[in-house]
């Protein structure tokens, strides 16, 4: 039911298939082109589309990038990147979005799109564990400093998902085999999105500083790994 401010980088048509469906379902759509690896163009934008659709009562961080690297040769520049991306520009959008939901004074909600390595690490990503493990306790930060404006805040930490970024763009996730995962399979991307959709809902009121995994069960199997391996 929310009239919606889009944003995209580099997946142009996949950015218009995501407008087409949102028009087609009657939604009303804002829209701008912005890289997030300039972090103060990503609060910027989240002004300029609240100007436009005339208020801002959610805010979902969901861009992200990661890079594959072992620790001890891991480049500065490669790690600047995606702190930039997936934190600075994490924190300068929800600063802009719990300003002006602080100024329309009847609250809002703010999901961040973590990861289950918000939790817990992966070997050659310290700089994809660094960023989530630090954007899961800006949440709580945030959190605990905006819940007496009636904004609260939350986490999405997704296991592995069918998306471009997994290799899995458009597959289906029911048919590809994960035996190390208690469900057996990848997620979907429509799955992450029914829980930010609970989380923008009133329905989640009572829920705040949390971080809601959605993992099929991967965290659940350190102590069972070590088992089976032993």
């Amino acid at each position: 039911g929310y009239d919606l401010g889009l944003t995209w980088r580099s997946d142009e048509e996949g950015f218009e298939g995501t407008l087409e469906e949102v028009r087609a379902a009657g939604g009303v759509v804002a829209s701008r082109r912005v890289d997030l690896a300039d972090a103060e163009a990503g609060a910027r934008t989240v002004d300029e589309l609240a100007e436009e659709l005339g208020r801002l009562d959610v805010l979902v961080n969901n861009a992200g990038t990661g890079a594959s690297e072992p620790f001890l040769e891991h480049g500065l520049d490669e790690w600047r990147r995606v702190l930039e991306v997936d934190l600075t520009a994490a924190f300068t959008c929800m600063q802009a979005a719990a300003r002006r939901m602080r100024d329309q004074g009847d609250g809002g909600r703010i999901v961040a799109v973590t990861s289950v390595h918000e939790h817990v690490p992966l070997g050659g990503s310290a700089a994809y564990c660094a960023a989530k493990g630090g954007l899961g306790l800006l949440v709580q930060v945030a959190a605990l400093e905006l819940a007496e404006h009636g904004i609260t805040v939350n986490a999405v930490a997704p296991g592995e998902i069918a998306t471009k970024m997994t290799g899995q763009q458009d597959e289906d996730p029911t048919r590809t085999d994960r035996p190390g995962l208690p469900l057996g399979r990848p997620g979907h991307a429509a799955e992450i999105a029914a829980a930010i959709r609970w989380l923008a809902s009133e329905e989640s009121s009572y829920a705040t500083g949390a971080s809601f995994v959605v993992d099929g069960g991967l965290m659940l199997m350190a102590a069972e790994a070590n088992r089976r391996l032993a």
